[in-house]
């Protein structure tokens, strides 16, 4: 009778299991979040931008949001509802994002991966795996993603790479080994600039821009420039800007200017960076440089020409606002109506804040994003 019984109830018990995981794999999907922050502008030849919100490490709270700009309309944690079947959301760590053609990758650093989504529904196309990958930069039909390797903060790791993908069988091709931990970097010519920063091995930091050649993917040479290297841009001038960090003890951040003729240092300048977008002549820089010592980050705004390499006196943000920005994270420019965009990473643990300014520094509109709101992209 016992065994009869147990027989009757196995399968409703089977069906409520299964009735109970399919419950909770649905909550897994957070529903994307719409507000409408700003007036519709139909004719905007840019229809929006992409914002990739970090998250803070070991949460797997990566998210992508994305503003319209022919809409007014922000919408927040896009990538789970366009991506349901896909249970652990973006990941953990989004550490940059760039478009190319009709897709867009996502470097998601601690997750070890790059996702390829299509660029108009943030949906998935692909996964390349990439051990500790860091950044992207994109030259004739290829990806290029630098890599730390090894695990996170090991003073051991091995040397870093760039690894090349074809951007139509996103398959990775060529791998070239650089410095240790490489950042950011550009491409000017036939040849890729890569900023090491040996960021886990304090005080013995790399202080090198490694140049590479695209045509035979090897290192050409390494410039000698200042440690801790992070962000590193070009401009149509032939030059690279690259920051140094410090030690943030005695060795203060400093910005660089590199001739890509002569692959040599052509200007310092004694002013802290940690980010910068360049947009036609102008530089936009901002930094928060942590100080040890004095247990606090000094934040700083610098604008600079970079056609004559000189510090403007003007500012992008003119009304106030930067007062109430408590960790600035990201910044990027729109070519056309230079509107400027600014990220507040806040307490690195709430919901962070993305501004709009205007061309004059005035601001036009701020909404919350994910937790830290970092790097953005613009859609055509």
């Amino acid at each position: 009778m016992k065994t009869s019984k147990i027989a009757l109830y196995l399968p409703v018990a089977l069906f409520m299991v299964l009735l109970a995981a399919s419950c909770r794999k649905a909550s897994q999907v957070i529903p994307k979040q719409v507000e409408q922050i700003a007036a519709p502008d139909p004719s905007s030849v840019i229809k929006g931008i992409y914002l990739l919100n970090e998250g803070n490490m070991n949460m797997n709270k990566a998210s992508l949001d994305f503003m319209n700009f022919r809409t007014g309309v922000y919408e927040r944690n896009i990538y789970n509802e366009a991506n349901p079947s896909v249970t652990k959301g973006l990941g953990d760590v989004g550490n940059d994002i760039g478009i190319y053609g009709s897709k867009m990758y996502v470097v998601v650093n601690i997750s070890n991966k790059v996702e390829v989504l299509d660029v108009k529904t943030a949906k998935k196309l692909a996964q390349i795996d990439i051990t500790n990958c860091r950044y992207v930069t994109f030259h004739k039909n290829k990806a290029y993603v630098s890599a730390y390797l090894g695990k996170v903060g090991d003073p051991k790791a091995p040397n870093g790479i760039v690894a090349e993908i074809d951007t139509t069988s996103l398959q990775i091709e060529r791998k070239v080994t650089v410095g240790r931990q490489p950042e950011e970097m550009a491409i000017v010519g036939e040849k890729l600039y890569i900023a090491n920063s040996g960021g886990y091995s304090p005080p013995d930091y790399e202080r090198t821009v490694s140049v590479i050649d695209l045509a035979s993917f090897t290192e050409l040479k390494r410039i000698d420039v200042a440690i801790n290297l992070d962000r590193l841009k070009a401009d149509k001038y032939g030059d690279i800007y690259v920051t140094s960090r410090g030690d943030y003890y005695t060795i203060p951040s400093k910005l660089f200017v590199i001739d890509t003729q002569t692959d040599a240092i052509k200007k310092t300048f004694d002013i802290a960076a940690s980010n910068l977008w360049i947009d036609d002549d102008t530089a936009y820089i901002y930094s928060t440089e942590w100080s040890y010592p004095q247990q606090k980050n000094t934040i700083s705004y610098t604008m600079l020409n970079v056609k004559d390499e000189t510090i403007l006196s003007s500012k992008f943000i003119t009304d106030g606002t930067d007062k109430k920005i408590v960790v600035p994270y990201g910044i990027a420019v729109n070519p056309l109506t230079k509107d400027v965009f600014v990220t507040d990473a806040g307490n690195y643990v709430a919901s962070g804040t993305l501004y709009c300014f205007d061309k004059n520094g005035v601001m036009k509109w701020k909404v919350q994003a994910g937790d830290i709101p970092a790097h953005m992209a613009f859609v055509y």
